[in-house]
């Protein structure tokens, strides 16, 4: 029996096929599996995603709001080291889950794929956030609220493309 999870991606999955099929209608071109699989992958990944990066934001805005206090000038590093580490692994067990699964025949190490997640997701979630928030922050002057949501028009895809390709990668 499916869980209700299953069935709530079960309905995301047949909204997205849907929608994609009348485009291709639209567009007068053939749909391959392998493209309504991978736009299917798209999807679940960005709702994923859109988790994922609500609760970093609360909890990197629960860092700052925490640090106020103290009047720290490194808060914003603090809030996106907290919210990466949580926030990855809740990312992982999801696209793990549900996003990338592995067929009956393909086999993937959780331990390495688990350690590429974070290693993927370092290259964004914190080399890549923190220069791109000091530039927001310190040159720009945009809100430090502002600037994590700036930050996702460039990590968004690059986060799917490393971990479609290396992170979540099965062997046969």
């Amino acid at each position: 029996m499916k869980t209700i999870g299953e069935k709530l991606w079960g309905v995301i999955e047949a909204i997205a096929l849907w929608c994609l099929r009348i485009l291709f209608k639209i567009l007068h071109r053939d749909l391959s599996p392998k493209v309504e699989e991978s736009f299917v992958q798209f999807v679940k990944f960005g709702l994923v995603g859109v988790s994922n990066t609500l609760l970093s934001y609360v909890i990197n805005v629960g860092v700052l709001l925490a640090l106020a206090p103290a009047k720290v000038s490194w808060d914003y590093f603090a809030g996106n080291i907290i919210s990466f580490v949580l926030s990855v692994l809740w990312s992982f067990y999801w696209n793990n889950k549900y996003v990338f699964t592995k067929g009956e025949d393909e086999k993937r190490n959780l331990w390495k794929a688990l350690l590429r997640t974070y290693a993927s997701y370092s290259v964004t979630g914190i080399v890549l956030n923190n220069i791109l928030s000091w530039i927001w922050i310190e040159i720009f002057g945009i809100s430090k609220f502002v600037a994590p949501i700036i930050n996702l028009l460039i990590s968004v895809p690059l986060n799917f493309v490393l971990n479609k390709f290396w992170a979540f990668k099965t062997e046969e």
